[in-house]
C-alpha cells in the first residue's frame, strides 16, 4: 500500500521553510521593497490608500479592517494572515484569491517575498 505524504509536507515541513526563510529575510531590504506597496497601502495604523493599511497586519484575519471595502473574494477569503499565507498570497494574489480587486501581479522571488513579510512584521 503506497501512502501520499503530498499534504503531510505542505502541512508540517512548508510553515518551518517560509519561517526559516523569513527568520535569515534582511529587514532593511524588506523595508526597501515595501515601496511598492506603498503605491496603494500605507504602514500606519487606521489609514487606507487604494488598498487598507498594512499596519500590524501579520495575525490579523483578511478583511477585518473596519474601515475599508473589501472585494466580495477576500471577505469570503477567512484566513488569518500568517507569513505562510502572507507568502502564497504575494506570490500570485488573484490565485490566492480569486476576485481580489488588489491588481498587483506578485512577487515572484521568495527571497524579496521573505525580506518583505520580515519587514512587515515590524510594523506593530
Amino acid at each position: 500500500m503506497r501512502v501520499s505524504v503530498g499534504p503531510f509536507i505542505l502541512a508540517v515541513v512548508l510553515p518551518f521553510a517560509v519561517a526559516g526563510s523569513c527568520a535569515a529575510a534582511d529587514i532593511e531590504a524588506g523595508k526597501t521593497k515595501y515601496k511598492i506597496c506603498a503605491i496603494c497601502h500605507t504602514a500606519e495604523a487606521g489609514k487606507n490608500k487604494v488598498g487598507p493599511s498594512l499596519f500590524a497586519g501579520i495575525g490579523l484575519k483578511s478583511a477585518s479592517a473596519e474601515s475599508y471595502n473589501y472585494s466580495d473574494a477576500m471577505k469570503n477569503f477567512n484566513h488569518t494572515w500568517t507569513p505562510e499565507i502572507l507568502d502564497a498570497y504575494l506570490a500570485d494574489p488573484r490565485a490566492v484569491v480569486p476576485g481580489t480587486k488588489m491588481i498587483f501581479p506578485g512577487i515572484k522571488d521568495k527571497t524579496e517575498r521573505a525580506n518583505l513579510i520580515a519587514y512587515l512584521e515590524t510594523l506593530k
